[in-house]
């Protein structure tokens, strides 16, 4: 297996991100690599076509943006203060879009994420961000259902 030396971790800071700590930092420990989380706050941007005010979803993502990266410095801090090398990362707009571009942009080796996320209706409409990132992703991509490990 080709060396790894950058592992993201996209989360979305629930308990189910907390179930794959322990998988990524295994892996982490394993290659002695550096761990990237990441959490990606979606974009309202198709709003504006429904009489929102640009401004207004644009204060609203600012806020967002703001929490969840006081968030994830919670989440770094609780489960992977004793890994120095771990950094946490909260970008603003698609997913899948935008986690294809973290591994491009800061050389990532391996991707660990969830299959959990959308179900039913909400699935069809926007499509699953773990299915869409196994299907481009040019690094390989360990998906863990959270739920099914214990």
């Amino acid at each position: 297996m080709k060396n790894v030396e950058r592992i993201l971790f996209p989360v979305d800071l629930t308990e189910s991100s907390e179930r794959l700590v322990p998988h990524v930092t295994t892996m982490a420990q394993k290659f002695n690599a550096e761990v990237h989380v990441l959490f990606v706050v979606r974009i309202f941007q198709y709003f504006t076509d429904i009489y929102v005010a640009p401004p207004s979803i644009s204060i609203f993502e600012n806020e967002l943006v703001e929490g969840a990266r006081r968030k994830m410095s919670e989440f770094v801090s609780a489960h992977f203060g004793a890994m120095p090398q771990t950094h946490g990362e909260v970008v603003l707009g698609d997913p899948s879009d935008a986690i294809m571009n973290y591994i491009s942009d800061n050389k990532i080796n391996l991707v660990v994420m969830g299959t959990h996320g959308r179900k039913g209706l909400d699935r069809v409409l926007f499509g699953s961000v773990a299915e869409r990132v196994i299907k481009t992703s040019r690094v390989p991509v360990l998906v863990v259902n959270p739920f099914a490990t214990e």
